[in-house]
């Protein structure tokens, strides 16, 4: 890495985090200055509804952090004339550029990572500590379809993946052929354990010498491949607020079962391409920025710039709520702006 770039890169990061945690704070300030009737009593389910609701709030100021940083970088760089010296050390625009953007697509890169962990459930942590007083809260009374089978699950909770009560119908086309009855499940390497297991068999009679009605007690059985607890909890919910990894298990399982996935879609599609926005949108501010301050009003375009972040953000934020409704497609709604915005992207620094 060269001189220069480094010193952007730590200049930008600097600005970045500071930018970053005075966000978040805020954010999670506000939060508790609002809920703090409905939050528990305990001190330490009060730093966890916190620490919760901070994780939240980086899906909404990280991306903004990004580009902020940027321009208080950018314009830090005008008013001490740092910006005209690389200039006239015969440092182009592009060179310069160039340390913004890649910092920003690797904090970008990073947050998406996140997004595949139980990071993306904060918000429903912190919830069910408002809520229940728990992390977690137990779906009651779960009726679902898998393949030929409809599974009912008297109590599920989605965060130790245990279930109790099951009882499974098996069919072939609408005949009932099985009845599977269990006190309790386990999810374990993608399959569910069920113990103490009561298999009732009815059999398809066509003479008087066929088998008839038949129950067999099994200590264990294994089945029920890939049907996720977190999968199921958020059918039960009607929300689809899964991690990036449970929303792509999520959109194959429902498509086998012919159920309309455009929610799950426009969530990962938010997830996966939303937040690029923010390292094309720093290469377009980028170029339409003066390269010095003598004849600009700085605090005017500085300002411009912060607004046009947040019109962009803003927009493609709304856009990504009419795709999770089903009004716009997912494609239309999150991924051709993104594309759009690197489009311009690639124009201006190609062209300028």
């Amino acid at each position: 890495m060269k001189l220069f770039e480094k010193y952007i890169v730590q200049n930008y990061l600097k600005n970045f985090f500071v930018i970053f945690i005075a966000l978040d704070l805020f954010y999670v300030g506000v939060d508790l200055l609002t809920n703090y009737n409905n939050i528990p009593d305990s001190a330490n389910l009060q730093i966890l509804y916190a620490l919760f609701q901070g994780m939240n709030a980086v899906n909404y100021v990280l991306p903004l952090s990004i580009v902020f940083g940027m321009i208080v970088t950018y314009f830090g760089m005008i008013k001490s004339n740092e910006l005209i010296c690389m200039y006239a050390s015969s440092i182009s625009k592009r060179s310069l550029v160039k340390p913004f953007f890649i910092t920003s697509l690797v904090l970008t890169l990073f947050y998406i990572g996140l997004n595949c962990t139980e990071f993306a459930y904060a918000y429903e942590y912190s919830s069910n500590l408002k809520k229940y007083n728990s992390i977690s809260n137990s779906a009651e009374d779960l009726f679902l379809k898998n393949n030929n089978q409809y599974i009912y699950f008297k109590k599920l909770d989605p965060l130790k993946q245990v279930a109790y009560d099951v009882t499974i119908f098996e069919v072939d086309n609408v005949d009932l052929t099985k009845v599977i009855r269990a006190s309790i499940a386990t999810f374990v390497d993608n399959h569910w354990i069920l113990e103490h297991v009561s298999i009732t068999h009815k059999p398809k009679i066509s003479s008087l010498d066929d088998e008839g009605f038949r129950i067999e007690n099994i200590e264990k059985l294994k089945m029920m491949e890939n049907f996720k607890p977190k999968i199921m909890d958020n059918v039960y919910q009607s929300e689809y607020a899964l991690s990036i990894s449970d929303g792509i298990d999520a959109l194959r399982f429902f498509d086998n079962q012919n159920v309309n996935t455009s929610k799950i879609k426009a969530t990962l599609f938010y997830q996966l391409f939303f937040p690029f926005f923010a390292p094309f949108l720093i290469v377009i501010l980028y170029y339409k920025a003066p390269m010095m301050g003598r004849y600009f009003n700085m605090a005017l375009i500085a300002s411009s710039f912060a607004f046009v972040t947040l019109i962009v953000w803003s927009g493609l934020f709304l856009l990504s709520r009419l795709a999770a409704n089903g009004v716009i497609l997912s494609e239309i709604a999150i991924l051709f702006p993104i594309i759009l915005l690197v489009g311009i992207a690639a124009y201006f620094y190609s062209k300028r």
